[in-house]
């Protein structure tokens, strides 16, 4: 039995991560890190948040709430997990080493950091290359080129190793665990040991099941040292306000002063024994709400509320009260949203029926077939009125006057006459140069449509890029939130990846597509059914999706919504995608309404 007057000293480097909305944890950077880890040790009764933008400019819209855990983004309202992590301070983030790739802008994107880590360790082992296989990534990093790649595609991106600032360092001290092992009893030497969040946190996180301590692919043992001449008492523990924050290669204090656990913590610890048989998501809810020990209580607090988006306060109205409030010396408490819930619970086969009205359940699309017959002059002209006299204004497409020629001169347009060179849109009355509209359509889809391009109306059936692919809908039992008298309607878009066509950016190149299967959700009322079918006619017509560059990853040559708004967040309203929504079904009947399918057109679903 080990002496509870032997102390070990713990180190361990701690990483803050937020969730993104394909479910992965993407680091902060260590500047951001070192500030979060800042506001937790600072006495300031209001250091519940943590402004961002204080460190990195680009962050400037997001405040990080400790109490509630979440990133919360100020001019949407969106909301977002956070996490504080812990790994080997021998590892990349311990060392200051930060991996990256370079995406299709240029710039270089951080690797999520178990990827990371996992890369610095074969690295640092001289290994040629490393298979990300094992770890859920379709990759292989080759050392000698520097390179990422992709295993299915073969494509091949830049990576690179840059040296930074390592990420914080804390440390404590814990007693030696039963036949003084260090790897494998250091789990329960953390709940023997300790009522301290630091403590309970380091054990929550990534904790391997049957007692095997915390190690994992590319997480090693904590390092535990073993102060000289240190025995204090074995109820004393690290205190998070006392902890010290070590940069890159400084060394803890052989004479830390630990102050007792009672000082540290406002949470009470589980006995070891009833925590035994917890599995890892209870587990990680005991540390959740031991971290909300390490935020200052005591004084009161004017809650800002209205952050899940169920009031009429909109969210980023609320994050910007806040702001005004924090800046009048006013302490400010962010409420904690609900938990994300982002599918319904199982459905069995034989609970999933048909949408009332619809004789069929699946809807699919091919590839885009080519129109022939007629070229791009006969398109326009099809819609067009002559003008006799134009008037003395600019064609808004080339910003030239219409009494004179049109200021385009690039490939595709033939010349016309002086008689045809203006016209006026038949429904709209909107004029401009022919030559301009003729070559405006030949930089679009080439539908047969055609777009005023001032006030949006169109003329013909506009239709989209989306890729091949398949819509399924059906009705499954269960309420969504906001609409308790009536079932759900589950939307669900499968489109593979694939080879860009000639109506996509760049014909002949491979396209991704992320996150499908992706799940949508309507009520199963009088009003989602008939937003239902109007879905259905922009399915048809290849509006759901397009291929492009997305705006939350960057990445380029991959399948992307289209402006037309979906629910993917089945029982909360977590990420601004979910319910309830009391505006959510106008809102896309009006984005429809823009794309041209309006109730005249429900008859084409069959």
């Amino acid at each position: 039995m080990a002496d509870s007057n032997n102390m070990l000293l713990a180190s361990v480097v701690v990483v803050w991560e937020w969730l993104n909305e394909h479910g992965r944890w993407r680091p902060y950077g260590p500047a951001v890190s070192h500030q979060i880890e800042a506001a937790i040790r600072s006495s300031d009764p209001r250091g519940g948040s943590v402004v961002l933008g204080k460190v990195e400019s680009r962050l400037s819209p997001y405040i990080i709430d400790l109490q509630s855990m979440h990133q919360f983004r100020q001019d949407t309202g969106t909301i977002r997990p956070v996490r504080r992590s812990f790994y080997d301070p021998s590892s990349a983030p311990g060392q200051g080493w930060q991996w990256e790739w370079e995406n299709d802008a240029g710039t270089w994107t951080a690797y999520d950091m178990e990827v990371a880590i996992a890369i610095e360790n074969a690295h640092s082992r001289q290994q040629p290359c490393l298979d990300l296989t094992p770890i859920g990534f379709c990759y292989l990093i080759d050392f000698q080129n520097m390179t990422q790649v992709n295993r299915q595609s073969q494509r091949c991106r830049r990576l690179q190793r840059r040296a930074d600032m390592s990420y914080p360092l804390v440390s404590g001290a814990l007693p030696i665990p039963k036949g003084g092992a260090v790897g494998g009893g250091l789990t329960g030497a953390l709940l023997g040991a300790c009522s301290c969040p630091q403590c309970m946190l380091v054990f929550s996180v990534k904790t391997n099941t049957g007692g095997a301590g915390i190690q994992t692919m590319g997480r090693r043992s904590l390092t535990m040292q073993r102060p000289k001449n240190f025995a204090p008492d074995s109820s004393k523990a690290l205190s998070p306000s006392k902890s010290a924050t070590l940069g890159r290669g400084q060394q803890q204090n052989s004479n830390h002063s630990v102050p007792s656990a009672g000082t540290a913590c406002h949470a009470p610890l589980p006995q070891r024994s009833s925590l035994a048989g917890l599995s890892r998501p209870a587990l990680q809810r005991i540390a959740m709400a031991q971290s909300r020990a390490l935020i200052a209580s005591g004084v009161p607090t004017v809650p800002v509320k209205n952050l899940n988006g169920s009031s009429p306060v909109h969210p980023a109205l609320a994050g910007i009260t806040g702001i005004l409030m924090s800046a009048a010396a006013l302490p400010v408490c962010l409420t904690r949203p609900p938990k994300l819930v982002l599918h319904p619970p199982p459905v069995s086969k034989s609970d999933v029926k048909p949408v009332a009205g619809f004789g069929h359940c699946c809807r699919k699309t091919t590839k885009k077939q080519a129109r022939k017959g007629k070229t791009p002059e006969e398109v326009v002209k099809k819609y067009l009125q002559k003008v006799k006299s134009p008037p003395e204004e600019d064609c808004t497409i080339c910003m030239e006057p219409l009494g004179g020629p049109s200021g385009y001169k690039g490939p595709g347009v033939g010349p016309v006459s002086r008689a045809e060179s203006v016209g006026q849109l038949a429904q709209c009355g909107h004029q401009y140069h022919f030559q301009c509209l003729v070559a405006m359509y030949n930089n679009g889809n080439k539908d047969g449509s055609l777009q005023c391009p001032t006030c949006k109306t169109i003329y013909g059936v506009k239709t989209g890029n989306q890729p091949a692919g398949k819509m399924e809908y059906h009705v499954i039992p269960h309420s969504l939130p906001g609409h308790p008298d009536c079932k759900s309607i589950r939307v669900i878009y499968n489109i593979p990846p694939g080879l860009q066509g000639p109506e996509h950016p760049s014909p002949g190149k491979p396209f991704t597509a992320r996150g499908f299967p992706r799940h949508c959700y309507l009520p199963d009322s009088e009003r989602g059914r008939k937003v239902l079918r109007l879905l259905l006619v922009a399915w048809d017509r290849r509006l759901i999706f397009s291929v492009g560059t997305s705006s939350t990853t960057g990445e380029s040559d991959t399948v992307i919504w289209n402006e037309v708004h979906h629910k993917t967040e089945f029982g909360s309203n977590l990420t601004g995608h979910g319910f309830p929504d009391p505006g959510h079904l106008d809102n896309v009947l009006e984005e429809l309404r823009a794309q041209g399918i309006t109730e005249e057109v429900d008859g084409e679903v069959k």
